[in-house]
């Protein structure tokens, strides 16, 4: 953080209970203004709450927070005029067109009938959602009524905006569509809190992370300060056979030391910085007879980042934990 960056969010021991569930249990987060910054985490770690409480849908049990300079409790409704969220299912009206939400929108955030217009056309053509416009939105993919969604939360520009699991459900063009959207509005000066259990996602837009492990953050950084945080280089193999699997883990340990099972059943891996100490493995693993289909030495992934952090892959849902759903409806 510097000078000409101060802090957009800045949260200290953040907690929040449902029922005898402990969803947020003493979060801190400081997120930089101008910037993506996600928190990741698997489904019913905690995210949700976390934006909730920020976005002042839910007051906190314990802990305080500043958004944009207010407290989220004392000034709750200054928070609210200056952020917008955009959850997990979309909240445009299903038997009006694109435009008409737009439109609406616009009307009730205080446009003038002309200006609200202008603006829906503006990010009509903007999101690429022009040929769509004078269509219902329940006759909509799931790609094209996402970025109707994200259009509806930018009507008026929110100077933070709160993303939680926009790309749920997405092919990969409508993915990239949105990823692109989301450079786009930080370019333009929006900071945007980031909550996603893809580590790919975190990898391509976050600055910075925090990931989020059954209501605390386990890890925080950039994504190179996570990768390196579990070795500077990763030994991958994938082998032709998943039977060989644990032969393989057993000559990777004897080699390299703790070895992490990747969640396709024929890949595994190893912290490992030393070509020839990779090159050596190898050979002793043709030597015995497994049979690779394929291998690299690069630097460990976000996914096997979560995985050595927390003992388990980021889309394994967290026992015990609400879900999006659960939280709603307590709250």
């Amino acid at each position: 953080m510097t000078a000409h960056s101060p802090l957009a969010i800045e949260a200290n021991g953040l907690v929040k209970s449902f029922g005898e569930t402990l969803a947020v249990d003493g979060v801190d987060l400081a997120v930089p203004s101008n910037s993506v910054y996600g928190m990741l985490g698997p489904n019913g770690a905690g995210k949700t709450t976390v934006i909730r409480m920020l976005a002042t849908l839910i007051r906190p049990d314990a802990g305080s927070a500043r958004v944009l300079g207010h407290d989220i409790v004392k000034e709750a409704d200054a928070v609210r005029s200056a952020v917008s969220l955009t959850g997990q299912l979309a909240s445009v009206d299903e038997d009006l067109t694109g435009r008409e939400n737009l439109i609406l929108l616009g009307r009730l955030l205080g446009l003038k009938r002309a200006a609200a217009k202008e603006r829906s056309a503006e990010l009509l053509e903007a999101f690429g959602l022009s040929e769509a416009a004078t269509r219902l939105v329940k006759n909509y993919s799931g790609g094209i009524r996402r970025r109707l969604d994200i259009a509806a939360s930018i009507v008026v520009t929110p100077k933070l905006m709160f993303l939680d699991e926009p790309t749920t459900g997405l092919d990969p063009r409508s993915r990239n569509q949105v990823w692109g959207i989301i450079r786009a509005l930080v370019e333009a000066g929006t900071t945007i809190l980031l909550c996603t259990q893809y580590l790919e996602e975190a990898d391509q837009l976050a600055d910075g992370i925090a990931v989020i492990d059954h209501g605390k953050v386990i890890a925080e950084g950039t994504p190179g300060q996570l990768k390196a945080s579990v070795g500077s280089g990763a030994l991958h193999v994938r082998l032709l056979d998943p039977d060989q699997r644990p032969q393989a883990e057993r000559v990777l340990q004897q080699g390299l030391g703790d070895v992490n099972l990747a969640t396709d059943p024929a890949a595994l891996w190893a912290s490992c910085s030393d070509a020839d100490r990779a090159a050596e493995t190898l050979a002793e693993l043709t030597r015995v007879g497994v049979r690779i289909a394929d291998f690299s030495l690069d630097q460990p992934s976000l996914d096997e980042v979560f995985l050595a952090l927390t003992g388990h892959p980021a889309e394994e849902v967290s026992a015990g934990q609400p879900n999006a759903l659960e939280e709603e409806q307590t709250a």
